[in-house]
Protein backbone atom coordinates (compact mmCIF):
# COMPACT_ATOMS: atom_id res chain seq x y z
CA UNK A 1 0.00 0.00 0.00
CA UNK A 2 1.16 3.78 -0.47
CA UNK A 3 2.28 4.94 2.71
CA UNK A 4 1.05 8.01 1.38
CA UNK A 5 -2.58 7.66 -0.20
CA UNK A 6 -4.10 5.59 2.32
CA UNK A 7 -7.88 4.53 1.15
CA UNK A 8 -10.76 5.47 3.73
CA UNK A 9 -13.70 4.40 0.81
CA UNK A 10 -15.84 2.74 3.92
CA UNK A 11 -15.63 3.35 7.42
CA UNK A 12 -17.94 1.11 9.10
CA UNK A 13 -19.35 1.28 12.67
CA UNK A 14 -19.23 -1.74 14.44
CA UNK A 15 -20.10 -2.19 17.86
CA UNK A 16 -17.23 -1.90 20.58
CA UNK A 17 -19.78 -4.86 22.97
CA UNK A 18 -20.47 -7.45 20.54
CA UNK A 19 -17.96 -9.75 20.04
CA UNK A 20 -19.75 -12.08 17.10
CA UNK A 21 -19.44 -8.40 15.37
CA UNK A 22 -16.10 -7.98 16.44
CA UNK A 23 -14.91 -11.37 15.00
CA UNK A 24 -17.13 -10.86 11.47
CA UNK A 25 -15.04 -7.15 11.42
CA UNK A 26 -12.04 -9.13 10.49
CA UNK A 27 -13.32 -10.52 6.92
CA UNK A 28 -14.96 -7.54 5.89
CA UNK A 29 -13.61 -5.78 2.75
CA UNK A 30 -13.60 -2.73 4.43
CA UNK A 31 -11.34 0.09 4.43
CA UNK A 32 -11.86 1.31 8.10
CA UNK A 33 -13.63 0.15 11.17
CA UNK A 34 -14.66 2.56 13.58
CA UNK A 35 -15.43 0.63 17.22
CA UNK A 36 -18.15 2.37 18.58
CA UNK A 37 -18.45 2.49 22.48
CA UNK A 38 -21.26 5.34 21.87
CA UNK A 39 -24.61 4.70 20.01
CA UNK A 40 -24.32 1.13 19.39
CA UNK A 41 -23.64 0.30 23.34
CA UNK A 42 -26.35 0.73 25.66
CA UNK A 43 -25.70 2.58 29.01
CA UNK A 44 -25.55 -1.04 31.27
CA UNK A 45 -22.82 -2.67 28.67
CA UNK A 46 -20.54 0.27 28.53
CA UNK A 47 -18.40 -0.57 31.03
CA UNK A 48 -18.16 -4.57 29.63
CA UNK A 49 -17.63 -3.33 26.04
CA UNK A 50 -14.58 -1.42 26.86
CA UNK A 51 -12.96 -4.49 27.91
CA UNK A 52 -14.21 -6.61 25.23
CA UNK A 53 -12.82 -4.27 22.25
CA UNK A 54 -9.27 -4.23 24.11
CA UNK A 55 -9.37 -7.65 23.70
CA UNK A 56 -10.78 -8.26 20.70
CA UNK A 57 -7.74 -5.51 19.60
CA UNK A 58 -5.29 -7.01 21.56
CA UNK A 59 -5.82 -10.00 19.31
CA UNK A 60 -5.49 -8.08 16.62
CA UNK A 61 -6.46 -9.88 12.91
CA UNK A 62 -7.79 -7.01 11.13
CA UNK A 63 -5.27 -6.36 8.68
CA UNK A 64 -4.48 -2.97 7.22
CA UNK A 65 -7.88 -2.11 8.17
CA UNK A 66 -7.85 1.69 9.73
CA UNK A 67 -8.94 0.98 13.31
CA UNK A 68 -11.05 3.90 14.73
CA UNK A 69 -12.22 3.72 18.54
CA UNK A 70 -15.12 6.14 18.97
CA UNK A 71 -15.32 6.71 22.58
CA UNK A 72 -18.28 8.58 24.75
CA UNK A 73 -18.40 12.19 25.25
CA UNK A 74 -15.79 13.58 27.63
CA UNK A 75 -19.33 15.57 29.12
CA UNK A 76 -20.90 11.93 29.69
CA UNK A 77 -20.13 9.95 32.59
CA UNK A 78 -18.32 6.90 30.11
CA UNK A 79 -15.75 9.67 28.22
CA UNK A 80 -13.12 9.51 30.60
CA UNK A 81 -13.37 5.95 31.37
CA UNK A 82 -12.99 4.80 27.59
CA UNK A 83 -9.89 6.48 27.69
CA UNK A 84 -8.45 5.37 30.51
CA UNK A 85 -9.28 1.99 29.90
CA UNK A 86 -8.35 2.25 25.68
CA UNK A 87 -5.78 4.77 25.50
CA UNK A 88 -3.05 2.29 25.28
CA UNK A 89 -4.77 -0.10 22.68
CA UNK A 90 -3.81 -0.93 19.87
CA UNK A 91 -5.56 1.60 17.14
CA UNK A 92 -4.68 3.95 14.65
CA UNK A 93 -7.28 6.87 16.11
CA UNK A 94 -9.78 8.12 18.49
CA UNK A 95 -12.97 9.43 17.53
CA UNK A 96 -14.43 12.01 19.51
CA UNK A 97 -17.80 12.78 19.24
CA UNK A 98 -19.62 16.12 18.95
CA UNK A 99 -16.51 18.53 18.64
CA UNK A 100 -17.31 21.81 19.20
CA UNK A 101 -13.99 23.48 19.58
CA UNK A 102 -10.00 22.93 19.09
CA UNK A 103 -10.10 22.96 23.09
CA UNK A 104 -12.05 19.68 22.83
CA UNK A 105 -9.77 17.90 20.19
CA UNK A 106 -6.86 19.45 22.99
CA UNK A 107 -8.93 18.01 25.98
CA UNK A 108 -8.88 14.63 24.38
CA UNK A 109 -4.64 14.59 23.64
CA UNK A 110 -4.56 15.64 27.18
CA UNK A 111 -6.13 12.98 28.22
CA UNK A 112 -4.40 10.53 26.07
CA UNK A 113 -0.84 11.43 26.92
CA UNK A 114 0.33 10.30 23.28
CA UNK A 115 0.75 11.01 19.79
CA UNK A 116 -2.74 8.96 18.49
CA UNK A 117 -4.46 10.76 16.05
CA UNK A 118 -7.97 12.22 17.35
CA UNK A 119 -10.57 12.57 15.08
CA UNK A 120 -13.06 14.52 15.15
CA UNK A 121 -17.34 13.76 14.39
CA UNK A 122 -18.48 17.44 13.08
CA UNK A 123 -22.26 16.96 14.13
CA UNK A 124 -23.42 20.56 15.73
CA UNK A 125 -23.38 23.86 14.13
CA UNK A 126 -20.83 25.30 16.31
CA UNK A 127 -18.60 22.42 15.20
CA UNK A 128 -19.38 22.75 11.72
CA UNK A 129 -18.62 26.59 12.05
CA UNK A 130 -15.30 25.90 14.21
CA UNK A 131 -14.23 23.41 11.81
CA UNK A 132 -10.67 25.57 10.72
CA UNK A 133 -9.85 25.74 14.01
CA UNK A 134 -10.87 21.88 14.63
CA UNK A 135 -8.66 20.69 11.70
CA UNK A 136 -6.09 22.89 12.75
CA UNK A 137 -5.19 20.86 15.65
CA UNK A 138 -1.54 18.98 15.47
CA UNK A 139 -3.25 16.00 17.05
CA UNK A 140 -6.18 15.90 14.54
CA UNK A 141 -6.10 13.05 11.59
CA UNK A 142 -9.85 13.08 10.49
CA UNK A 143 -13.43 14.75 10.13
CA UNK A 144 -16.68 12.35 10.15
CA UNK A 145 -19.59 14.02 9.44
CA UNK A 146 -22.23 12.85 12.37
CA UNK A 147 -25.04 13.78 9.81
CA UNK A 148 -28.23 12.75 11.90
CA UNK A 149 -27.25 14.55 14.25
CA UNK A 150 -26.50 17.14 12.37
CA UNK A 151 -29.73 17.43 10.35
CA UNK A 152 -31.49 16.70 14.16
CA UNK A 153 -29.54 20.28 15.01
CA UNK A 154 -30.11 22.38 12.40
CA UNK A 155 -33.65 21.40 12.30
CA UNK A 156 -33.95 21.02 8.56
CA UNK A 157 -35.64 17.88 6.63
CA UNK A 158 -34.13 14.86 5.39
CA UNK A 159 -33.86 14.97 1.43
CA UNK A 160 -32.20 12.69 -1.21
CA UNK A 161 -30.30 16.03 -2.34
CA UNK A 162 -29.09 16.95 0.88
CA UNK A 163 -29.26 20.72 -0.07
CA UNK A 164 -30.51 21.38 3.52
CA UNK A 165 -26.90 20.56 4.74
CA UNK A 166 -24.76 21.27 1.47
CA UNK A 167 -23.24 24.14 3.28
CA UNK A 168 -22.40 22.32 6.58
CA UNK A 169 -20.54 19.46 4.67
CA UNK A 170 -18.87 21.69 2.28
CA UNK A 171 -17.40 23.56 4.84
CA UNK A 172 -16.31 20.22 6.43
CA UNK A 173 -14.61 19.79 3.45
CA UNK A 174 -13.11 23.41 3.25
CA UNK A 175 -11.14 23.32 6.76
CA UNK A 176 -10.62 19.10 5.86
CA UNK A 177 -8.37 20.22 2.84
CA UNK A 178 -7.14 23.44 4.07
CA UNK A 179 -5.04 21.58 6.80
CA UNK A 180 -4.50 17.76 5.13
CA UNK A 181 -6.83 15.62 7.37
CA UNK A 182 -9.02 12.51 6.04
CA UNK A 183 -12.85 13.87 5.55
CA UNK A 184 -15.29 11.14 5.67
CA UNK A 185 -18.96 11.64 4.89
CA UNK A 186 -22.13 10.93 7.15
CA UNK A 187 -24.25 7.67 6.62
CA UNK A 188 -26.80 6.62 5.04
CA UNK A 189 -29.62 5.18 6.96
CA UNK A 190 -31.98 3.00 4.64
CA UNK A 191 -28.99 -0.16 4.13
CA UNK A 192 -31.19 -1.99 2.24
CA UNK A 193 -31.71 0.58 -0.50
CA UNK A 194 -29.28 0.21 -2.59
CA UNK A 195 -29.58 3.02 -5.37
CA UNK A 196 -30.24 5.62 -2.58
CA UNK A 197 -26.88 4.83 -1.55
CA UNK A 198 -25.05 4.83 -4.46
CA UNK A 199 -26.54 8.04 -5.21
CA UNK A 200 -25.48 9.65 -1.95
CA UNK A 201 -21.92 8.17 -2.63
CA UNK A 202 -21.49 9.49 -5.68
CA UNK A 203 -22.24 12.86 -4.33
CA UNK A 204 -20.14 12.62 -1.78
CA UNK A 205 -17.31 11.76 -3.79
CA UNK A 206 -18.44 14.25 -6.37
CA UNK A 207 -18.04 16.77 -3.27
CA UNK A 208 -14.73 16.10 -2.34
CA UNK A 209 -15.13 13.52 0.83
CA UNK A 210 -12.56 10.34 0.86
CA UNK A 211 -15.35 7.66 2.05
CA UNK A 212 -18.27 7.00 3.18
CA UNK A 213 -19.39 5.72 7.10
CA UNK A 214 -21.86 3.09 7.13
CA UNK A 215 -23.91 1.07 9.66
CA UNK A 216 -23.99 -2.15 7.52
CA UNK A 217 -21.73 -4.69 5.85
CA UNK A 218 -24.30 -4.76 2.87
CA UNK A 219 -23.38 -0.89 2.20
CA UNK A 220 -20.08 -2.01 1.57
CA UNK A 221 -19.49 -3.40 -2.01
CA UNK A 222 -20.88 0.01 -3.29
CA UNK A 223 -19.23 2.37 -1.49
CA UNK A 224 -16.26 1.02 -2.23
CA UNK A 225 -16.88 1.05 -6.11
CA UNK A 226 -18.06 4.67 -5.75
CA UNK A 227 -15.13 5.89 -4.13
CA UNK A 228 -12.82 3.89 -6.06
CA UNK A 229 -10.70 5.75 -9.74
CA UNK A 230 -12.95 4.29 -12.37
CA UNK A 231 -10.86 2.45 -15.25
CA UNK A 232 -11.40 5.03 -17.09
CA UNK A 233 -10.18 7.83 -14.70
CA UNK A 234 -6.78 5.38 -14.50
CA UNK A 235 -6.39 5.32 -18.32
CA UNK A 236 -6.89 8.92 -18.44
CA UNK A 237 -4.80 9.45 -15.76
CA UNK A 238 -2.06 7.70 -17.36
CA UNK A 239 -2.72 9.03 -20.51
CA UNK A 240 -2.00 12.81 -18.93
CA UNK A 241 1.17 11.70 -17.34
CA UNK A 242 2.87 10.39 -20.48
CA UNK A 243 1.38 13.08 -22.88
CA UNK A 244 2.81 15.49 -20.55
CA UNK A 245 6.17 14.08 -20.02
CA UNK A 246 6.62 13.78 -23.56
CA UNK A 247 5.80 17.47 -24.37
CA UNK A 248 8.50 17.92 -21.25
CA UNK A 249 11.47 15.85 -23.19
CA UNK A 250 10.53 17.47 -26.35
CA UNK A 251 11.07 21.01 -24.93
CA UNK A 252 7.63 22.00 -25.71
CA UNK A 253 5.28 23.81 -23.74
CA UNK A 254 1.48 22.31 -23.82
CA UNK A 255 0.03 18.82 -23.73
CA UNK A 256 -2.94 18.22 -25.01
CA UNK A 257 -5.22 14.82 -24.35
CA UNK A 258 -8.66 14.15 -25.36
CA UNK A 259 -8.98 18.41 -26.73
CA UNK A 260 -8.22 19.30 -23.39
CA UNK A 261 -4.84 21.10 -22.21
CA UNK A 262 -2.87 19.03 -19.07
CA UNK A 263 -1.03 21.26 -17.26
CA UNK A 264 1.51 20.45 -13.75
CA UNK A 265 -1.90 20.19 -11.56
CA UNK A 266 -3.24 17.83 -13.68
CA UNK A 267 -0.65 15.49 -13.71
CA UNK A 268 -0.42 15.79 -9.94
CA UNK A 269 -4.46 14.96 -9.88
CA UNK A 270 -3.58 12.18 -12.35
CA UNK A 271 -0.43 10.88 -10.17
CA UNK A 272 -2.86 11.20 -7.42
CA UNK A 273 -5.43 8.77 -9.07
CA UNK A 274 -2.55 6.31 -9.88
CA UNK A 275 -1.20 6.09 -6.05
CA UNK A 276 -4.83 5.52 -5.06
CA UNK A 277 -5.10 2.84 -7.43
CA UNK A 278 -2.54 1.06 -6.37
CA UNK A 279 -3.31 1.78 -2.79
CA UNK A 280 -6.78 -0.01 -3.22
CA UNK A 281 -4.96 -3.22 -5.23
CA UNK A 282 -2.44 -4.10 -2.42
CA UNK A 283 -5.74 -4.55 -0.09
Amino acid sequence: MDATVRPFRSVLYIPGSKERALEKARSLPVDAIIFDLEDAVTPDAKDTARDTLNEALTQGGYGNRARVIRINGLDTEWGAGDVAALKDADCDAFLLPKVNSAADVQALADMLGNDTPIWAMIETPLGVLNALEIAAHPQLGGFVAGTNDLAKELNCRFRADRMPMMQALQTMLLAARAHGVVAIDGVYNQFKDEEGLRAECNQGRDLGFDGKTLIHPAQVDVTNECFSPSEDEIELARRQIEAFEEVERAGQGVAVVDGKIVENLHVETAKKVLAMASSIASL
